[in-house]
């Protein structure tokens, strides 16, 4: 497999492109589809903010926070997101949300979450709006705003309280039920995958950039199929160096390292190879595998010669 095509994936990426890579085995032609990371905006930059800012990241998410305040709005705070300081109303539309957006409103008080809602719901109405609340403010909240002739689906769309019930009580445990409610709803609608097209659309840039421009041997692994409880699905993908070390993962354990052995003696090669590996409880007693199903790994050596 030629490093010019990375290249390409990831100029596509860098340029705030989507991009696919088409993998051919035997007869059979396997989409892998890149899809840029969803964008969180948080209006808001508290504490709950903070942590939920951390846990996006950790999950892909590209975050903006907006706050008027600067002590609570500044690269300091927020070294990995993009920071507006700025009236929540100007900040909305310096950010420019659209249907794609993840929005949360999390300011100091109930006249800046009615002064972001308001605004928001005049505009272009965002994949995911949530506002922390309690229950009954929240209703009151929605009353006021059909009383001022906002459409009713909108308002019902909002999710506050925000986040799953989970019981939680510290910032971190709000962090967690607001996170797990995003990708509640960005996995239940997501269009059906077409034949042959990999479910995982996520972006590794670290994998992807080693795979493109790096002058080490290396390999490209990706799983094409998964049945069962695999610990990945379809489309998970890493890279690996003759040394045996990983960029990205495609589930750990000793499946992953098997694969990472195989791709290691293919490295320089220029060839590439299948590997199934079988997870059925008999199976997986016998090798210390605890997951069931099956997977099968497509591996090909990356010629750093065409860097």
């Amino acid at each position: 497999m030629d490093s010019i095509i990375f290249a390409d994936i990831a100029d596509r990426l860098g340029r705030g492109e989507s991009a696919e890579l088409t993998v051919r085995v035997d007869d059979t032609v396997y989409t892998r589809r890149f899809v840029r990371s969803d964008r969180l905006i948080l209006l808001g930059g508290g504490h709950v903010s903070l942590d939920v800012c951390r846990l996006a990241l950790f999950l892909g998410f590209d975050v903006v926070v907006a706050d008027d305040r600067h002590m609570f709005a500044n690269s300091e705070r927020f070294p990995e997101a993009q920071v507006i300081c700025d009236s929540f109303e100007n900040a909305i539309d310096r950010i420019g949300i659209t249907d794609k957006d993840y929005v949360c409103v999390l300011t100091r008080g109930h006249k800046w979450d009615r002064e972001c809602i308001e605004k928001i719901l005049s505009g272009a109405m965002p994949y995911y709006l949530g506002m922390i609340s309690s229950r009954r403010r929240a209703e009151g909240l929605k009353d006021i705003l059909l009383e001022k002739g906002y459409d009713k689906d909108r308002v019902a769309a909002v999710h506050a309280p925000i986040g799953l019930d989970i019981g939680a009580a510290t910032t971190a445990e709000i962090a967690l039920s607001i996170c797990s409610e995003m990708i509640h709803e960005k996995r239940r609608e997501r269009r059906r995958p077409a034949d042959n097209e990999l479910l995982q659309t996520d972006v590794n840039l670290d994998a992807i950039r080693y795979l493109a421009y790096s002058d080490e041997p290396r390999a490209f692994l990706m799983v094409l199929r998964s049945t069962g409880s695999t610990p990945v699905k379809s489309g998970s993908m890493m890279a690996a160096d003759i040394l045996g070390n990983g960029r990205g993962t495609i589930g750990g354990g000793c499946s992953e390292a098997a694969a990472v052995n195989k791709a290691r003696r293919l490295i320089g090669s220029g060839k590439s190879a299948i590997i199934t590996f079988d997870m059925t409880d008999e199976a997986a007693a016998d090798s210390g595998m605890v997951c069931g199903g099956e997977m099968t790994v497509y591996i090909a050596d990356v010629s750093s010669s065409n860097n």
